[in-house]
């Protein structure tokens, strides 16, 4: 089951994150705006050269800094010294964002595909990632589009809760999945097999069957990303919780 704290805080998704105030996606200044407002954190990771999580969402550099280049391709020192666009602070390691936090608000971390295809080549980042999170005294959780990547995190840390990010898998979106791999991953269908205790759903699609049918599991129901006091209305009829962006939900 899903701790209580991940459903009394909206999270803020990649921080609070405000460019005009110089606050990034997936900065430091955006997590201190989300601890100030009171929100939790929703972040996403990724792997440096020298197998540290970074926080940052895309696998290249070029459209959040001035860098070109996979993340992958740099050291977590390189990438720190890399500024995010529109902000002051460069990159951030994944131990220096649970410093900054110390337990002070849940966080629900996303750790971004390393396979490529949402298939089994994955492990270095779980691990590193369930190492740093062992240690950590406050609330997080782990959740992934990749099913492979999530049973790893329950071998690597089983006492850390853990989910999926779905969503239907649209052929527009998810062009270099195979159609019956998207129309599989749509189903949800490793839920259990992975131990997991929630998903984190398409906002617009969670009147789908198999949301409800994860519900029926006793599994919560995470959404992503509201982007409107409306959209949150709406939202939260089938969502036990929400992670939104660019205005202020409701805590």
């Amino acid at each position: 089951m899903l701790p209580s704290d991940f459903l009394a805080l909206p999270f803020a998704h990649r921080t609070l994150h405000d460019i005009s105030d110089g606050r990034p996606e997936n900065s430091l200044a955006g997590a201190r705006a989300a601890l100030a407002a009171g929100y939790g954190i929703e972040i996403d990771l990724q792997l440096s050269r020298d197998g540290q999580p970074m926080v940052f969402h895309d696998y290249s550099l070029e459209e959040l800094t001035s860098a070109t280049g996979a993340v992958a391709q740099r050291t977590a020192r390189e990438l720190g010294e890399i500024k995010l666009r529109c902000g002051t602070e460069g990159i951030p390691t994944f131990a220096s964002l649970l410093t900054l936090v110390a337990g002070r608000v849940p966080l629900l971390v996303e750790l971004k595909d390393q396979d490529g295809a949402l298939g089994p080549n994955t492990g270095i980042l779980e691990k590193a990632v369930c190492g740093l999170t062992q240690d950590y005294t406050g609330p997080v959780a782990l959740m992934s589009f990749n099913p492979h990547s999530i049973a790893k995190c329950a071998a690597y840390a089983p006492e850390i809760p853990r989910g999926l990010v779905t969503e239907t898998f649209s052929r527009e979106k998810w062009g270099l999945i195979p159609a019956a791999r998207r129309e599989e991953l749509a189903s949800i269908p490793d839920y259990e097999r992975v131990g997991a205790c929630f998903i984190s759903h398409r906002w617009q699609d969670l009147r789908t069957q198999a949301v409800a049918d994860v519900r029926a599991k006793g599994g919560s129901i995470l959404c992503w990303t509201v982007k409107s006091l409306e959209q949150e209305q709406e939202a939260r009829r089938f969502a036990d919780n929400i992670t939104f962006e660019h205005y202020l939900a409701k805590v």
